[in-house]
């Protein structure tokens, strides 16, 4: 029996990009869906999308910024579904621009979503799952910029960071409950995250200029499709996986990371 069907799969940022193309891997694989996003065309849409393939689906505006949005999505799922499985904390934006100019406003815009949504979807589903006792598993979106810090990324890659840290910790703290836990790092994918970071930007912010995007060579890689990435996420949920890599430069780049490490060791010789 695949171990899929019959889940329930949660995914925020789900209307579109990684998000998306999870929805529809889980999808294939006979789970039921839980679909959150602040877009609500675009969820509408997604919704209408799985339902007329048949997947059992209920989307719920969520604005994982706001742990009461969270809350409502996790007792959302329970009305409809009774349980859920699988918990994608996904949603995310990408915050571009040097540090030192950095404007405050973004920090606080970054952490909210690429932080502290992560954290209410922790706070939200996990102790869920433990008290339901039907094992699960949790992915958290980070980025390669999760676990090497990159020049015009310096705002994300803090929010990363910590997403990376957190999951790690979470991992050794569920394994008695049979719950796996995921970190996904991808590197450049094909979605329009920064068009849609743009485009969600709040109100609020409209008096900050946008930061530029990082200078060219800072972001260096092949680029691959949301689907690619999906597939590795099912495959690592289904492994048990902590960490989720998307490209083979990656394993070049944390070596060079690693060795950095390890030569500090040297100087006390």
């Amino acid at each position: 029996m695949d171990a899929f069907r019959d889940r329930v799969a949660v995914v925020t940022g789900g209307a579109s990009g990684i998000g998306a193309a999870m929805a529809r891997a889980f999808a294939a694989r006979g789970a039921k869906l839980v679909l959150a996003d602040i877009d609500e065309a675009a969820l509408a849409r997604a919704e209408r999308e799985h339902a007329g393939r048949g997947t059992p689906v209920l989307a719920v505006a969520t604005d994982v910024s706001r742990r009461e949005s969270v809350e409502a999505l996790a007792d959302a799922a329970w009305k409809r579904f009774g349980a859920a499985h699988v918990v994608c904390n996904n949603a995310g934006i990408a915050t571009f621009g040097e540090l030192a100019s950095a404007p405050h406003e973004d920090w606080e815009f970054t952490m909210a979503i690429d932080f502290w949504g992560v954290v209410h979807g922790i706070e939200s589903f996990v102790p869920r799952l433990i008290e339901q006792r039907q094992g699960g598993h949790v992915l958290n979106t980070a980025s390669m910029a999760g676990l090497v810090g990159m020049q015009g990324l310096g705002v994300y890659s803090a929010a990363k960071f910590a997403v990376v840290g957190l999951t790690e910790a979470l991992q050794r703290e569920l394994k008695p409950h049979r719950i796996g836990v995921s970190v996904l790092c991808p590197m450049i994918v094909a979605t329009q995250i920064g068009e849609n970071s743009r485009r969600l930007r709040p109100k609020a912010l409209e008096r900050v200029a946008t930061p530029p995007p990082p200078p060219e060579g800072a972001m260096v890689g092949s680029t691959v499709s949301a689907d690619d990435v999906a597939r590795r996420v099912v495959r690592a949920i289904e492994r048990g996986d902590l960490y989720v890599l998307t490209h083979p430069e990656q394993r070049e780049i944390l070596r060079r990371r690693a060795a950095r490490l390890d030569a500090v060791f040297d100087a006390w010789e």
